[in-house]
């Protein structure tokens, strides 16, 4: 079997911590907890008949892509096999903060595969995003709709990433 370190970055509140908790153990809470340096979970799935080991780091989340700590990120980051940027659909700041995040986290581990995960699909009505904001943001990678309250996007986001780390084992 193979593990694959994955870090999920985002600003604080974009639902990061709630996209591993439905993604691992198919729950989801109202209650808002802000995560404080980082929590690991971990998850087997299969791709291609291959067993592999997500290893899902869940780092603690900025008021703003400013604030956004070379040296935590240089740290939480390393090894990291990729990376699941997370932005709040409701929050266009949020969103935002997804190109200088990917930039940030390239200058410190390269280029490994990558989602976006633009979250909060549940709340459409009250997103922040013009049509064109939507197109920049898949200017920056592929772009998976997710809602981490209903669970839709969740699994075809994971799976996703997961495909592209077992396709990038399979390269070496």
């Amino acid at each position: 079997m193979i593990q694959k370190k994955v870090c999920m970055v985002g600003m604080f509140g974009a639902g990061k911590t709630s996209l591993v908790r439905q993604f691992v153990y198919s729950k989801f809470s109202e209650r808002y907890h802000s995560t404080v340096g980082v929590k690991i979970d971990r998850k087997v799935v299969v791709v291609d008949d291959i067993e592999m080991t997500m290893v899902l780091w869940d780092l603690s989340g900025r008021d703003t892509e400013a604030e956004a700590s070379p040296i935590y990120l240089r740290g939480a980051l390393r090894g990291a096999h990729g990376v699941i940027y997370v932005a709040d659909g409701t929050s266009k700041p949020s969103c935002d903060a997804v190109s200088d995040l990917q930039g940030l986290a390239n200058s410190i581990i390269g280029e490994v595969p990558s989602v976006i995960a633009l979250n909060k699909t549940d709340l459409v009505d009250s997103w922040a995003l013009t049509e064109s904001d939507r197109v920049f943001l898949g200017s920056n990678g592929p772009v998976h709709s997710t809602s981490a309250k209903s669970g839709d996007g969740v699994e075809a986001m994971y799976t996703s990433i997961a495909q592209s780390l077992v396709g990038v084992r399979q390269r070496r």
